[in-house]
Order: C-alpha cells, then sequence, then structure tokens
C-alpha cells in the first residue's frame, strides 16, 4: 500500500503533466489540420485582399467623375479583371469581389444605376462612392502574424491560413490511446445487460472525450477482475502512448489495478487526488508510457478525464498550457459549506448565472449530460450566498476550452 496523502488536485494535475514529453511535430495540409495545435507563429504570406475589390455588384468608375453620364467599356467578375486603366467618361460593370480596374476610386451601385445599351447615368438614389471598396491588406497585410504557437486550430484558422498563402502547417504529433472497461459487472452491449449488470459506457464516453486530441483511440474490455485478465490487457495495449483505465483504482477486494500495473511492471507515480468526486484516481509509468486509473462511476470518470486525461493529451500534442480555463459566474442560489476535499458540482449556465443541480450523485447521469459547467469549491470552502462569485469550468463537448 502506498504511504502518501492524497494530492491536491492541482498538484496532481502538474505533476502529471510534467511527465508528458510532446511527441514531437510534423507537417500537414492546411486543410486536414482542424483540431490540432499549431507548433509554430504563422505570418501572412500574401495580402487580404491583394488588391482593391467592390464590394457590392455595380459599376467601377474614377472618383474624379462622379457626375455622369458615362460609357460602359467591360466587365470586371471575381477571377476575371477588366485587363485596361479605366478613362474618364467610363464606367466598368462590377461584380461583388472583384478587382476595381486601374484607375477606379468610386463605386456605383446596381441600385442606384440606370443603363441603357453602353450608356450609363444616376438614377438620383445615390452616388458613386468609395465606401464600397475593399482596401487592399484592409484584412491583413504580408508579413503580419496571423496565429501563434500553441493554438488549436478551428475551421475559422484553417480558412485563415489559407488565405494568408499557407497550403500546410507544422503541428504537434497526437498521442495514441487504449482505453480499458474493468469490471466484473460490466456488459459490451447494453440490449445483453441483465439486472446485476451495467452496460459499459464508460469506454465509450472517454473514448469520445479523447478522440479529438488523438491519432488513435483502441477500445479494450470491458475486462473481468482477475489479475491475469488486467496484465493481458495491458500487454494488449503496449505500443499506446497513454492507457485510460476505469474502474478498479480503489481499495476494495475487487480493485485490482494497482497490483495489476505493478506485476506487468509499471511504477505508481501517485494515487489518490483529494477531490470529490474522483479521490481514487492513480498514475502510473511504464518507459515512456503514462497509464490513468480513473474511477468507475461514470461521473466520478468522466470528472477525473477532463481535469487529467485532456491535460495530458493536449501536453503530449504540444500545447503549453493544457489546463482548463477557470471562468468566474454569480450564483443562482446558494451553496452549503464544503468538506475536506475539493469539490466539481456539475452546474448549469444559463445567462451569466450559474446554479449547481440538486443530484450530485457520482452515478448521476442525469445531471451530467445536462451539465454545461461545473462549479468549482475548494476544500473547506464556507457557505455561498446567491450572488456570489464562483469559478467554473466550461463544459463544451468534453473539451476544455
Amino acid at each position: 500500500m502506498i504511504k502518501q496523502p492524497p494530492l491536491l488536485y492541482t498538484q496532481a494535475q502538474r505533476q502529471l503533466v510534467s511527465l508528458a514529453e510532446p511527441l514531437g511535430s510534423e507537417t500537414i495540409p492546411v486543410e486536414h489540420a482542424a483540431g490540432r495545435c499549431l507548433n509554430g507563429n504563422l505570418t501572412a504570406k500574401r495580402s487580404k485582399p491583394t488588391a482593391d475589390l467592390s464590394s457590392m455588384d455595380g459599376y467601377a468608375l474614377r472618383d474624379d467623375d462622379c457626375d455622369g453620364p458615362w460609357r460602359v467599356v467591360g466587365k470586371s467578375a471575381a477571377g476575371h479583371p477588366f485587363e485596361r486603366p479605366i478613362a474618364k467618361g467610363e464606367a466598368v460593370r462590377i461584380s461583388t469581389g472583384a478587382l476595381m480596374p486601374d484607375g477606379a476610386g468610386a463605386v456605383l451601385i446596381q441600385e442606384n444605376a440606370v443603363r441603357d445599351g453602353e450608356k450609363l447615368s444616376l438614377c438620383g438614389e445615390g452616388e458613386p462612392t468609395p465606401r464600397y471598396i475593399r482596401r487592399k491588406g484592409f484584412d491583413f497585410q504580408q508579413g503580419d502574424h496571423l496565429l501563434g504557437r500553441n493554438t488549436w486550430l478551428s475551421p475559422a484558422h484553417i480558412a485563415l491560413a489559407l488565405s494568408g498563402g499557407h497550403a500546410s502547417v507544422i503541428v504537434g504529433k497526437r498521442p495514441s490511446i487504449a482505453i480499458l472497461d474493468c469490471g466484473d459487472e460490466l456488459v459490451r452491449c447494453p440490449e445483453d445487460a441483465s439486472i446485476h449488470q451495467l452496460p459499459a459506457s464508460n469506454g465509450p464516453m472517454l473514448a469520445a472525450m479523447a478522440s479529438p486530441f488523438c491519432k488513435e483511440v483502441t477500445r479494450i474490455g470491458p475486462i473481468a477482475d482477475h489479475l491475469d485478465d488486467l496484465v493481458k490487457a495491458f500487454d494488449g495495449a503496449s505500443d499506446c502512448d497513454v492507457i485510460v483505465t476505469s474502474g478498479g483504482a480503489s481499495v476494495g477486494d475487487h480493485d485490482l489495478i494497482r497490483p495489476a500495473l505493478e506485476k506487468w511492471g509499471a511504477s505508481i507515480d501517485f494515487w489518490r487526488v483529494s477531490m470529490k468526486p474522483g479521490k481514487p484516481m492513480l498514475v502510473a509509468r511504464k518507459g515512456a508510457q503514462i497509464i490513468l486509473g480513473l474511477p468507475g462511476n461514470p461521473v466520478s470518470s468522466y470528472i477525473t478525464a477532463y481535469l487529467f486525461m485532456l491535460p495530458l493529451l493536449r501536453a503530449l500534442a504540444g500545447d503549453r498550457q493544457p489546463w482548463p480555463v477557470e471562468r468566474s459566474h454569480p450564483l443562482s442560489h446558494a451553496l452549503p459549506a464544503a468538506g475536506e476535499r475539493a469539490e466539481f458540482l456539475r452546474a448549469e449556465i444559463l445567462g451569466d448565472r450559474v446554479s449547481a443541480f440538486a443530484e450530485q450523485d457520482s452515478s448521476a447521469l442525469v445531471s451530467l449530460s445536462r451539465a454545461n459547467g461545473l462549479i468549482i469549491r475548494d476544500g473547506n470552502a464556507q457557505p455561498a450566498h446567491a450572488g456570489d462569485i464562483v469559478s467554473v469550468f466550461h463544459l463544451q463537448n468534453g473539451g476544455i476550452a
């Protein structure tokens, strides 16, 4: 038995992530980089736009020739510019996004124009104006900083990088993970579960949480509560960067994760964290592999995965700030004093205010499925009143933004 007091959850987080050596970097096409961690700064290779463009359909004119009438001498469409400078008395039909002709400095929008063949006149509802010109480089200019190292690339970032002239980006390599469901009572297919059995829900839940940050997610189990079966399962996951177990990490007669890891040849880094739910969590290592033993109750498993598994995976993928972000919200209603351990209360954020669900049992999935926040209560925190400001983690599909 390990003789050490439970760690504070912030100590445990940092001790875990200190074990995570980033897995290096790779260059991939920008169009495949959504959800990846940028491993360097990105600067613009081209300006956006690269020249003055029209922001409306209408007619391009010289800015010193705005009275009319004019003669329409051609058109400029997106991808098909007018090829020569525009002269006084001339107008060029122009579409949204098309290049302004050389010499043009105003746009007469279509609604304010009357055309008779090649003759163009004002209809009296508005004059030509430069207001409808998107100027060269108004969005960004060549050489501008676009994205910084440690950015997790979103669909909007993909568009920005491509518009800035980048066909590829350098991103952190993603880890592989094996997720093991452990317990005699677990059945993989919920339709086959008898009254004394449970559908194995933790493995798919954890896999869904991990998959955005991993190159490969392997599910193993459910695994029976037998030492040799667990050791065999660990052998089957020996090629993965991370192994996560759910269940069997406590001190009961059927909690065999710790002895199975030791028999397999792993060393226990720490065990037990001063938090509720989630106290019986352990971290072990075997070579470069990192093993997380999470509790079996589904809420405990989810919250420890949120606080420990996701930061670990993000750190391995190159994130230098992998922690979930605390935000502040006023309470909708009072909270009682906290116990000795830090508490993480499933909560609903409505507008600016946050309220904890009444049901906080570590097996209760309805409140977990409805929660979009976790209220953070320090150990021995005093009672809180409605309107008091509390720290909250936002839950966004299991992410930690």
